[in-house]
């Protein structure tokens, strides 16, 4: 009979989690803003429905220990030794900024250092699965600040595991005093646990993983049980080593980057890793104390201003000392702007730990709540944001921004144009391509270096630069240009472009390619009188070209 009950509860959630979860969508919210939000409606606060506390926990240790090893999977070294000086500098200016400052904050409302420094590394992590998921459905992920955003992130996911380990070290040093163990203590334990974590996996790593992964990947369904089985091994033995289960699990994930099938099992965890994190956000929402959650809105509130304005800020001075623009530095700067599920992961360790209360873990999750919203609808409207914004960036970008300044050099040798191509995709790089085979004198433009770096191997006339960015618009020889071809997907990023052209004073025509009509209606409103829609075109195409093949070919007897 309880397991009958049990499972009725698992299914009521789910039930509820999904229809709760659709509005949220519907909202342009993250939904593990709805899972919080479910766990504390059905928890004790307010309808008591839920009493399967010991299975929920489990399911959700679980999914927080898929959670860490899917990270560690994504930390391929190739990627670590190519993160760049920018996304470094940025990564580690960002979390010393906002560690110190915000430790400065929280002890300046009464809490005691450990809690304080708890809470200031928290503050610290953005969540890469929110803001890649943001970035891919903005088409901006391979843009120049989409490619830096990616790269602080991985610097992120590093300090966390860093972090992790370190307060696991502190286990039993008696809490706030710290009384039982010394710094130099916790740094020997911690140092001589790291170098025999580090043998072990390069041993695992070159010698004995290759052989076992490679013959679990003649099953899928045999390598998904290996992944998970591994992942969740080296938690529990992470756990008992005195790391903690979630660096454990990190260090699972880590020792497979490397393989040729660490995409098969990324593919095919991503569904598992999120159905078991929703147990972990209705579990964590369940547990939220409302009769101390009311003392904590206000330094919440607080804590919320500093991450939302302070972290955009810091990035953007950092990446502006750095040589690049005030756009660049304030698009990057967007996706910090936010707390990640990491950020509650970590005051729930510290909780196990006895680090510190429920109380710090309730703030952090106000937070969360609060930074995870907002930031959210800052990263989807970035662009109309930048435009009201912009003439009070200028403090963060120098007199010449070389970085940029420099990529954007077009060789000296290069033809005058008659186009230029915005936009260098599947589809603009083949109209680029096509138009200079017909004789038309034509050069690209795009933001992602490494699309111009391909094209430029092939000889063909592309230049990297932000088509939305005025200041780039004037480095390009509009005055004698007779077209501009925008594929730009979104109509935001087109609504820029058409302002910077007017802006330079550009009067030639403009043709836009669409996805969609509602795109193309919104630009012809614009002024744009030449719409190109590659699908409708291309089926118009296929259509009457099958369709002649048809009526030509004599009918088979």
């Amino acid at each position: 009979m309880i397991a009958q009950d049990t499972f009725s509860e698992i299914a009521m959630l789910l039930l509820i989690c999904a229809l709760i979860g659709a509005v949220f969508v519907r909202l342009r919210q993250p939904v593990l803003i709805a899972y919080i939000f479910v766990g504390v409606v059905v928890g004790p606060a307010v309808l008591g429905l839920v009493t399967a506390h010991d299975q929920i926990d489990l399911l959700a240790q679980v999914g927080v220990a898929v959670l860490l090893f899917a990270v560690g999977l994504k930390l391929d070294l190739n990627h670590i030794r190519h993160i760049g000086p920018v996304a470094l500098a940025t990564g580690l200016g960002q979390l010393t900024f906002t560690i110190v400052i915000g430790f400065g904050i929280v002890m300046a409302l009464g809490r005691d250092w450990v809690e304080a420094l708890y809470v200031a590394v928290a503050l610290t992590f953005s969540s890469t699965i929110i803001i890649v998921k943001l970035l891919s459905d903005k088409r901006e992920l391979d843009s120049l600040h989409g490619r830096i955003a990616v790269g602080f992130l991985i610097v992120q996911d590093l300090a966390v595991v860093v972090a992790m380990m370190t307060m696991s070290a502190l286990r039993g040093t008696g809490g706030a005093d710290g009384s039982e163990a010394t710094l130099l203590d916790v740094a020997l334990s911690l140092s001589w646990r790291l170098a025999l974590a580090a043998v072990a996996m390069f041993v695992l790593m070159r010698w004995v993983l290759p052989v076992v992964v490679a013959s679990m990947a003649r099953s899928q369904e045999l390598l998904l049980v290996f992944a998970i089985a591994w992942g969740v091994a080296l938690a529990a033995l992470g756990d008992w080593a005195g790391f903690s289960k979630e660096a454990g699990a990190f260090l699972a994930g880590f020792s497979l980057a490397s393989t040729p099938f660490r995409e098969a099992m990324n593919a095919r965890l991503t569904g598992i890793r999120d159905f078991l994190l929703l147990f972990f956000f209705i579990d964590l929402g369940a547990q939220l104390d409302f009769s101390t959650l009311g003392a904590e809105v206000g330094p919440a509130v607080l804590l919320s201003l500093f991450v939302l304005i302070g972290n955009p800020l810091i990035v953007m001075a950092i990446m502006g000392t750095m040589g690049y623009r005030k756009r660049t530095g304030f698009m990057a700067g967007l996706t910090v702007a936010q707390i990640s599920e990491f950020s509650i992961v970590f005051m729930a360790m510290g909780i196990t730990l006895g680090h510190v209360g429920p109380q710090a873990l309730g703030l952090t999750t106000l937070v969360g709540v609060i930074t995870i919203t907002l930031s959210t609808y800052m990263i989807l409207y970035s662009q109309p944001l930048y435009e009201r914004l912009a003439p009070w960036l200028g403090w963060f970008e120098r007199q010449q921004p070389f970085r940029e300044q420099a990529a954007e050099q077009a060789p000296a040798d290069q033809a005058p144009a008659e186009v230029i191509v915005f936009g260098l995709g599947r589809y603009g790089s083949r109209l680029l391509q096509q138009l200079r085979s017909a004789g038309v004198q034509t050069i690209g433009v795009d933001f992602d270096p490494e699309a111009v770096r391909a094209l430029q191997a092939q000889q063909l006339p592309v230049q990297f630069g932000d088509g939305e960015d005025p200041d780039f618009l004037e480095s390009l020889p509009l005055s004698r240009l007779r077209w501009v071809v925008t594929t730009f997907p979104q109509w935001e990023s087109n609504r820029a472009l058409l302002h910077a052209l007017k802006v330079a004073r550009f009067e030639g025509e403009v043709v836009a390619a669409v996805r969609d009509a509602a795109h193309g209606r919104a630009l012809r409103e614009a002024g744009v009188r030449q719409i190109l829609n590659p699908f409708d075109d291309a089926a118009d195409f296929a259509a009457e070209h099958l369709a002649k093949t048809i009526r030509t070919k004599e009918p088979t007897p």
